[in-house]
């Protein structure tokens, strides 16, 4: 019988544990212009955000040095200017710029984002949109 070349492979040690981090910002309410009605480019209305945000779990936090994590505080003031003075048509149309904005960051990985007018239809305490976007690389 005959013997074949087999390669060693050599396996990266097994961790002890496996970290899944996300940031969290909830209820974020921003007084800002969107919908598509001539009523809703007059007056700002009240718009909820609710944003969970996946990120590099290799990233490892280190005291003093802002840079080495995803700031919940720039994440906020990012919507915050955004939104500001600009009209959006379309929750949607704010959801893509606010993507675009978050994942300039190489350490996030995965956003899922809810937006919704609070005070727009009758009966309702909301309605909205939820969308997740993930890197794919």
């Amino acid at each position: 019988m005959k013997k074949k070349n087999l390669e060693i492979i050599k396996l990266k040690p097994k961790q002890d544990y496996s970290y899944k981090r996300k940031i969290l910002i909830s209820d974020l309410t921003l007084l800002i212009s969107i919908g598509i009605h001539d009523f809703e480019k007059i007056k700002k209305q009240e718009v909820k955000f609710n944003i969970i945000i996946d990120i590099n779990p290799l990233l490892i936090p280190i005291e003093k040095k802002l840079n080495s994590i995803v700031n919940y505080e720039t994440i906020v003031k990012d919507v915050t200017k955004l939104t500001k003075n600009k009209h959006y048509e379309l929750l949607e149309t704010l959801a893509e710029d606010i993507f675009f904005i978050l994942f300039k960051n190489i350490n996030i990985k995965k956003i899922k984002l809810k937006i919704e007018k609070t005070q727009i239809i009758k009966n309702t305490s909301s309605v909205g949109v939820e969308i997740t976007k993930k890197r794919l690389c």
